[in-house]
């Protein structure tokens, strides 16, 4: 009867040892490196990759913004630099449109006075005969008197005469109706002021008409007795 095998004891046996085995190889699988288990956690969705991943494209996208942001910032200053200077142009303009309105405003009623005062000129230069001296002398007074009240009106309006006999000939302000020769003043100066000219201010009303001296003909003068 000891000979005898027991096969439920046999069975208990394989069975502990089953375990054991099984045991061993899922402790070898998870202490082995690069496993099941690290895969798993490679490829799962929502890993570490992905993690790392996400904050570069904010970050990137976060830079586009801004980048944008600054160049719309430089073309707004930009086009507020430009409005305020058209803005400054247009004032100064103005003031400089004011400032002669104000300055040459009676610009119409000098050049109308000009005729007045030639005139008044011309007929100061009337001679008449001797026995009428009388005439004259009160004539030559009124004229004188009118005369002196409208130069006191020009200076008040700051228009200035243009008399420039003996001087040297300025074409921005003089007028050459002809040219003749002279021993007694310089070439290329005024011999004679036919009508005077004036200046408004800085400004050239009516240049002055002059006869304009030139050097005399050498062939002439050795001619001549």
């Amino acid at each position: 009867m000891s000979g005898k095998k027991h096969p439920k004891k046999k069975s208990a046996d394989h069975a502990v040892e089953s375990r054991t085995d099984s045991q061993g190889r899922q402790a070898n699988r998870a202490a082995r490196p690069g496993g099941a288990s690290s895969a798993a956690e490679q490829t799962a969705p929502g890993g570490a990759g992905e993690h790392h991943a996400k904050p570069e494209a904010d970050a990137g996208r976060l830079r586009s913004e801004l980048e944008a942001a600054r160049a719309k910032a430089a073309e707004d200053l930009d086009k507020f630099l430009r409005a305020k200077a058209e803005v400054d142009n247009a004032r100064r303009r103005a003031e400089i449109d004011v400032a002669h309105a104000r300055k040459y405003g009676i610009e119409r009623f000098a050049a109308e006075m000009l005729a007045v005062r030639d005139g008044l000129e011309l007929a100061r230069t009337v001679d008449i005969q001797q026995e009428n001296q009388s005439a004259l002398a009160k004539m030559h007074e009124g004229l004188d008197l009118t005369l002196k009240l409208m130069d006191s009106v020009f200076e008040k309006f700051s228009l200035k005469v243009i008399d420039p006999e003996h001087e040297k000939f300025d074409p921005e302000k003089h007028q050459a109706i002809g040219m003749v020769e002279s021993d007694q003043v310089a070439p290329g100066h005024v011999v004679q002021v036919v009508q005077k000219g004036y200046m408004l201010y800085d400004r050239l009303l009516r240049p002055a008409m002059v006869m304009v001296a030139k050097a005399p003909d050498e062939r002439n003068e050795a001619n001549s007795p």
